[in-house]
């Protein structure tokens, strides 16, 4: 593994970096007001445009995509730039347009939508012009294990039917989401992994009904789009609309969720940055006992634990991407693993440890540590919750072969 950017990296660096000093931190005041004076409203705060706009007259647009729309990087050049971004998670990623679930969307819609369905919805999804949600997760069954996905999508005529009920659909509450990829039961006399669809459904679809948005932690995560619960009545869609293979839903599935994970790591890394530099922000000026809590020990060992931590996970992180360039996705299934259950739990205690160094201030909405603290304690579930990734990672390790064997006296 090569450590050293391209310099075609490191002027994206740069440019983002300003972009993101200048122009994204100064917007979260901004946003969070004009959000919260429409709160029966779930579309993006006005400067969004703004932001939008400036980032594609600089080039900082579609950088998470390979492909042909995005900016060529590989997901190893692409990390430290997700980074930066991770530093505003409200307002950066969307303002790229590398914000989730669109990304994961995009992605297998250019590698798995017909001409038509790249034409309707890829082509507006990588100008920014829309929105896009994943509905996967159900409420009445264990989301962690996707054979329990139950929702039916039924072969009529021309027409695909689907019948069920969906919870934790990010975006779907958005007034510019447009389409829902949903996966169902296509087949439930298949074998398993064989028995699931994955479905276009626009959202003004008949039958289609939004019921609600889960709140994280109390946060309604309005900038996101919300959490949409939705039920789906007998919602038909053309024979067309089927997104990959019939009976291939979870393959397809799969293609996106390895990315995404990474995606959020890379963007966590940056969270536990800006926690790192609030907290020692906050050591320097804040005097308790006659001095600085930045002279006592017991916040200095704090700092020095959390930038061990930071540049541990990061490495962690890098090393997915490097193999996912190198040999895909699923060859790198167990670092992606490793990072999803490192990351999170990571930057959720640095996050937690500003929280301490602020004190009660760090607990109000006077600063964005709460928030941030929800934001990485949701990705301990989100895409799988850490179990999970943990039973993968030890069958994989007593399945190996160790390169030496023990010796018995």
């Amino acid at each position: 593994m090569d450590f050293e950017y391209s310099p075609k990296v490191v002027d994206l660096q740069s440019r983002l970096a300003t972009f993101m000093q200048e122009r994204v931190l100064p917007a979260e005041a901004i946003a969070a007001e004009q959000l919260a004076s429409r709160p029966d409203r779930w579309d993006a705060p006005p400067i969004m445009a703004d932001l939008k706009a400036s980032a594609k007259r600089q080039g900082l647009w579609n950088l998470f995509l390979p492909e042909s729309g995005g900016a060529g990087l590989t997901n190893l050049e692409y990390a430290p730039l997700a980074e930066l971004t991770g530093w505003s998670p409200a307002i950066a990623p969307e303002a790229l347009n590398c914000s989730a679930p669109d990304t994961g969307n995009m992605e297998l819609l250019a590698r798995y939508g017909t001409p038509d369905q790249k034409q309707q919805w890829l082509t507006p999804l990588l100008d920014g012009e829309i929105r896009s949600c994943f509905s996967m997760t159900e409420p009445d069954a264990a989301g962690s294990d996707a054979n329990n996905v139950r929702l039916e999508i039924a072969a009529d005529g021309d027409e695909w039917v689907l019948t069920g009920r969906k919870w934790w659909t990010t975006a779907a509450l958005r007034d510019d989401c447009r389409v829902a990829m949903v996966m169902g039961v296509t087949d439930p006399d298949a074998p398993a992994g064989a028995r699931h669809s994955i479905v276009l459904v626009p959202m003004d679809t008949a039958g289609l009904t939004v019921v609600r948005s889960t709140s994280v932690l109390g946060f309604d995560d309005r900038h996101e789009g919300g959490h949409g619960e939705l039920v789906y009545d007998g919602v038909r869609v053309p024979k067309g609309n089927l997104l990959g293979p019939r009976g291939k839903g979870f393959a397809v599935a799969q293609a996106r969720l390895g990315p995404g994970r990474i995606h959020h790591c890379m963007r966590l890394i940056g969270t536990a940055e800006r926690a790192i530099a609030l907290m020692t922000a906050r050591a320097r000026t804040r005097v308790a006992f006659g001095r600085p809590l930045a002279e006592e020990g017991v916040v200095q060992a704090t700092v020095a634990d959390a930038r061990i931590a930071v540049d541990a996970a990061r490495l962690t992180v890098l090393r997915a991407a490097w193999r996912m360039d190198a040999e895909g996705a699923k060859a790198a299934r167990h670092d992606i693993a490793a990072a999803k259950v490192l990351v999170p739990s990571t930057v959720k205690k640095v996050v937690d440890d500003a929280i301490q160094i602020f004190g009660g201030a760090g607990l109000s909405q006077d600063t964005p540590l709460a928030m941030l603290y929800a934001h990485a304690r949701f990705l301990q579930i989100a895409d799988g919750p850490d179990q999970v990734h943990r039973r993968s990672l030890a069958r994989a390790e007593f399945a190996a072969a160790p390169v030496l064997r023990e010796v018995r006296g």
